[in-house]
């Protein structure tokens, strides 16, 4: 598949079946995304496969509330991700505080579009959250005190006919050359 196309079929997928996944693929996706560029090569990604039916449950309600009728589509997702920052090296860190700006969570942005990219090219779809409590998913996971859980990805065979079209703004809105206008 030819990248505009996997850039296309890509979506942020909201109904699962109940297809398991199989762990080749997901090491794929793993894979793809340990191959992603970061500051520095500090490489600040650990994640966390949850794929155990009842720990996966626990997880998709600490992704939802009552409040907010956000994410209750998590549980049909086979498999749920978590990614955990383990912060920058130290060559980074030191960007990090010159610049101002936390290179870590960009890296992750990236590793984590490698694997959602490579999720399409698997026949699976995928879906990018950071509404969660975050507490609450690192004590599920035993994920140390000093870390943090960027983001969380489900994963799975999408049910048919789940493709929408895209509704993005018109090309010659989001750029201009030699100067912003």
């Amino acid at each position: 598949m030819k990248f505009l196309e996997l850039s296309l079929l890509r979506q942020s997928e909201r109904a699962y079946s109940d297809k398991p996944v199989e762990k080749e693929k997901i090491l794929k996706c793993i894979e793809a995304a340990r191959l992603a560029p970061s500051a520095c090569n500090s490489q600040p990604w650990h994640f966390v496969i949850i794929d155990e039916p009842v720990l996966k449950h626990e997880v998709s309600s600490a992704m939802s509330n009552t409040v907010l009728p956000l994410n209750h589509f998590t549980n049909q997702a086979p498999v749920i991700v978590a990614i955990v920052n383990e912060g920058s090296n130290f060559t980074a860190e030191i960007g990090n505080k010159l610049k101002d700006k936390d290179l870590s969570a960009i890296d992750i942005g990236i590793a984590t579009e490698h694997f959602c990219l490579q999720a399409v090219e698997e026949g699976l779809g995928t879906c990018i959250l950071g509404w969660f409590d975050e507490k609450k998913i690192k004590k599920l996971l035993n994920i140390p005190k000093n870390k943090r859980v960027e983001l969380l990805i489900t994963l799975g065979y999408s049910k048919p006919d789940t493709y929408r079209n895209k509704k993005r703004k018109n090309i010659d809105e989001i750029y201009s050359y030699n100067s912003y206008k």
